[in-house]
């Protein structure tokens, strides 16, 4: 059996995306899910200094490690003023300094949400341009515009997103 990690790129307990991640992730078929939480991965916000003082922290390697043993990535970005949310960033920036390849070529579904009517379409630019360079392999992409419109009782309830994104689990699905 496949194993793959979710996650959101988001330390908020309330987070949209995570919902949106996990949501999408129960639509995969005979796989294992891991659930991953940035808020257990506190890390120091990074710079050169601290690395070279200190060295880089353990939990960078943990939660590349759980990358580098998964089959399969399904990470939804949180966006902060048009970009990575600083949480994402930094477990980015720091995994970085351990492997510039970081993503492994593992086959990703990236997505992201917002309560706007964009659904994080300027995050998921930056990842898409980005993410290639650093092992990224995004089999498939997903978008939810409005999420407190489009998205109740743990699912999305506007059909034609809801195909969209059965769509894009597939693609991934295949991917594994």
């Amino acid at each position: 059996m496949k194993n793959i990690i979710v996650f959101a790129g988001s330390n908020s307990k309330a987070s949209i995306n995570k919902q949106l991640a996990v949501y999408a992730s129960g639509l995969i078929e005979n796989v294992s899910i891991e659930v991953l939480d940035l808020n257990d991965f506190e890390l120091p916000v990074y710079g050169i200094d601290f690395e070279t003082q200190y060295g880089i922290p353990d939990n960078a390697h943990k939660f590349l490690d759980r990358i580098k043993e998964t089959d399969g990535i399904v990470l939804s970005l949180a966006e902060h003023n048009g970009a990575y949310a600083t949480v994402f960033k930094n477990i980015f920036d720091w995994m970085s300094r351990i492997d510039g390849k970081l993503w492994s070529n593992k086959p990703m579904l990236l997505m992201a949400t917002s309560p706007g009517g964009r659904g994080g379409a300027s995050v998921l630019e930056i990842a898409k341009n980005r993410f290639p360079y650093m092992g990224g392999n995004i089999v498939s992409e997903f978008s939810l515009p409005a999420f407190g419109t489009n998205f109740s009782e743990e699912k999305i309830i506007d059909e034609a997103l809801n195909s969209e994104l059965i769509k894009s689990v597939k693609t991934f699905q295949m991917a594994l």
